[in-house]
């Protein structure tokens, strides 16, 4: 009986034994294996067996890709602005054994390292600077993290900024500035239109005034080859030409007195008479200078 009692025990801390060494690592987990406290090797995803009371697991490393929030702060930038920053950061482990013994608290040294240097990136760019250049302040921060996280074997692969909000105060100034910054727009396009509005009437008026100039010049030639036309065509008559001309330019106004309706009484003064008796003399002379081409003799007939 006694026998069977200690055969059972045997068989019970047999049991208990391989069920205590019997280890099944999940996939995408590396475990780390410990003697007597001594780090001896690692666990691959899988079944594997260890020395019960002797061996003992040490760290369970998770080797995925890992999301790690920065929690949100205060951060002063470079033209003392207060701005409130939080993000996250993706990291891998590449390296087990120094994740596991190299930092103690794998997590929160990352997240301790990276508020740090979140908070000196954006101390050295300006407010206007932080709030426009979120990827260059990412791309900063993801090499600086990764060369610290480098002794670890972590690598960062990846950070993001979620929010970068400035102050209740600060967002109600800026809104002034703009609302301010949109009105002087607003006037300086208005000034410009009526700028350009009066330049344009006034080159309008002066290229209207240079026609009108060339149009008096060409007519004003025009006259004078007229007057120079008759003038030599009376052969020496210039002042009866000219007497004509000032006569035609005194008919012509006469005649749009006469069509007038508006004028019911047309009073002719005493130089009429002498007027028409100076263009009958010029029309004599034109005549008599300038006699009509004879007509050509009929042709002569001859008896049949």
């Amino acid at each position: 009986m006694e026998l069977l009692i200690l055969a059972g025990a045997i068989l019970l801390v047999a049991i208990v034994a391989i069920v205590m060494g019997v280890r099944t690592v999940p996939q995408g987990q590396v475990w780390t294996v410990e003697r007597f406290g001594r780090f001896t090797r690692t666990l691959d995803p899988g079944l594997h067996l260890i020395i019960p009371l002797v061996d003992r697991i040490g760290h369970r490393m998770v080797i995925q890709e890992t999301v790690l929030d920065i929690p949100e702060q205060a951060v002063i930038t470079k033209d003392n602005a207060a701005v409130l920053v939080d993000g996250i950061v993706y990291y891998r482990v590449m390296d087990v054994v120094k994740a596991a013994y190299q930092v103690a608290g794998l997590a929160n040294a990352l997240e301790a390292l990276a508020m740090t240097n979140l908070r000196s990136v954006i101390g050295s760019m300006t407010f206007d600077e932080t709030l426009s250049k979120r990827e260059e302040i990412s791309r900063q921060l993801m090499t600086v993290l990764d060369a610290a996280t480098d002794p670890w074997g972590v690598k960062v692969t990846r950070v993001e900024l979620r929010k970068v909000e400035p102050p209740a105060n600060l967002v109600e100034a800026m809104n002034l500035q703009m609302t301010a910054e949109r009105r002087r727009r607003a006037v300086v396009a208005e000034a410009e239109g009526k700028r350009e509005a009066v330049v344009l009437e006034a080159q309008g008026r002066k290229e209207a005034a240079d026609l009108d100039a060339q149009a008096r010049e060409r007519l004003a030639e025009a006259e004078a080859k007229a007057v120079t036309s008759v003038a030599l065509a009376s052969e020496g008559a210039g002042n009866a030409a000219l007497s004509y001309f000032v006569a035609e330019k005194y008919i012509k106004a006469l005649e749009a007195l006469a069509a007038n309706p508006a004028t019911k009484t047309l009073i002719m003064p005493m130089e009429t008479a002498s007027m028409a008796g100076q263009i009958a003399q010029v029309m004599a002379v034109l005549a008599a200078n300038n006699p009509p081409p004879a007509e050509p003799a009929p042709p002569r007939r001859y008896p049949a």
